[in-house]
């Protein structure tokens, strides 16, 4: 799963495989990804938006692993990938550790220290972007980099369900949303990423990174192609394609 190179979805040849195997596939690749020297820095949700899920038959969110190795530097080209797209997102800086079951939303927000708009570069190992929940899964929910906006936010000077973000993509707006696309309200799907660690033993640690999930549909990035995100109060993005 760490070649590079684009495939087939794995269930084209084991179609038996489960939501549960594919988060051991994912874990594997984390751990062969720090066996090479990158440290685990936080998680992002997947699938986090009504349309989303609908579209691939589920009623709640992905995870995946979020390493060093991921973060992009503002101004810095993304790299030569397979299929780039970039979404713009809603991102959590954890100020304590906050562990599952029973987190809130109120809970999970108590536990952030700040909140930056971010954008991330989602890259599929499948031909075309065709999978099935368990094959995106494994392939660590797509994630490839991610950028942090230039404002650092308290939580509580936001209002989260209406914080919004203008896509564009070389100088036309082409889509828009709020923050109410992300599971309704951000801070929920914190608390779904808070529990769902919890029922693995697993737990949110202080100063990770928390990719929310896509407020808008992901476009692609083009080589030569600038793609931005501003959003409402947490300043603006810029990504080129290389």
């Amino acid at each position: 799963m760490l070649s590079g190179e684009e495939r087939d979805p794995l269930t084209d040849a084991w179609p038996a495989l489960d939501v549960e195997t594919a988060y051991a596939i994912q874990d594997e690749a984390l751990r062969i990804r720090q066996e090479r020297g990158e440290t685990l820095i936080g998680v992002k949700l997947g699938l986090t938006s009504r349309a989303k899920q609908q579209r691939m038959g589920i009623d709640s969110p992905l995870l995946a692993w979020l390493t060093d190795a991921m973060v992009l530097p503002a101004g810095v080209a993304v790299p030569s990938l397979i299929h780039p797209r970039a979404e713009p997102e809603l991102v959590f800086v954890m100020g304590q550790r906050l562990s599952g079951p029973g987190v809130t939303s109120a809970t999970a927000l108590a536990a952030v220290e700040r909140v930056h708009g971010g954008v991330e570069i989602i890259d599929s190992r499948y031909r075309d972007y065709r999978f099935a929940l368990p094959d995106v899964v494994a392939d660590n929910g797509s994630s490839a980099y991610f950028t942090l906006g230039p404002v650092g936010a308290e939580p509580a000077s936001l209002d989260l369900s209406l914080e919004a973000a203008l896509l564009e993509v070389d100088g036309a707006i082409v889509d828009t949303a709020t923050g109410a696309a992300v599971q309704g309200y951000p801070a929920e799907a914190l608390a779904l990423a808070a529990n769902a660690l919890g029922a693995r033993g697993l737990a949110l640690e202080a100063g990770w990174i928390v990719l929310t999930g896509g407020m808008t549909d992901a476009v692609d990035v083009r080589p030569g192609s600038r793609v931005a995100a501003h959003f409402s109060h947490l300043g603006s993005i810029t990504l080129a394609g290389s």
